[in-house]
């Protein structure tokens, strides 16, 4: 006789302690979203570890140390989660007085006016840092028409930047000539 069948196995220790599992679960998870998942991720570490369970009642305690650990990972992700979104938080609070104090809110509303493909071109430049070559494969089009656009929008906002009594020296004398070229688009 040969090895047992891992998936018959498998089936046969769902089916025996899934009920048992998702109570113990859900017991100790918040939501029933985040009880199906630590249980999908228990019965996920079950099926690759298939030779690790072992036989009749001692399996159920196998998966339920399996499910402690799965809870325990998901409490600690959300605690370094919920550290990390309040340390951003306080950094945005600080950037943003910064801005309010740099700007009173005129370039803010300058940007606001511009198309969403504008917008979206000037955040990938200035606030994403991405390049000519880095826009052109996240927009799908070829470098030329990355740059020829992104000269579109930088002249349209510097012109909205004007309209909003911004001094255009304060942005260097690249946005200065902007404002002064052609019509453009």
């Amino acid at each position: 006789m040969g090895p047992p069948d891992p998936k018959g196995r498998f089936e046969e220790i769902y089916e025996a302690h899934y009920p048992d599992l998702l109570a113990y679960v859900r017991r100790r998870t918040d939501s029933p979203d985040d009880a199906a998942d630590a249980l999908a991720e228990t019965f996920t570490t079950a099926w690759r570890r298939m030779r690790d369970i072992p036989d009749g009642h001692d399996a159920k305690l196998w998966l339920y140390g399996v499910a402690r650990r799965v809870l325990a990972n998901r409490r600690r992700a959300e605690t370094r989660r919920s550290a990390l979104a309040v340390r951003l938080r306080a950094e945005l609070t600080v950037w943003a007085e910064d801005l309010v104090e740099d700007d009173a809110d005129g370039v803010r509303q300058a940007f606001m006016r511009l198309r969403p493909e504008d917008r979206e071109l000037l955040a990938l430049v200035s606030w994403e840092g991405l390049s000519g070559e880095e826009i052109a494969k996240v927009l799908g089009c070829s470098h030329g028409a990355v740059r020829l656009r992104l000269h579109r929008a930088r002249r349209r906002l510097a012109r909205e930047l004007q309209a909003e009594g911004l001094d255009m020296a304060r942005y260097g004398s690249r946005a200065v000539a902007l404002v002064k070229g052609g019509s453009g688009a």
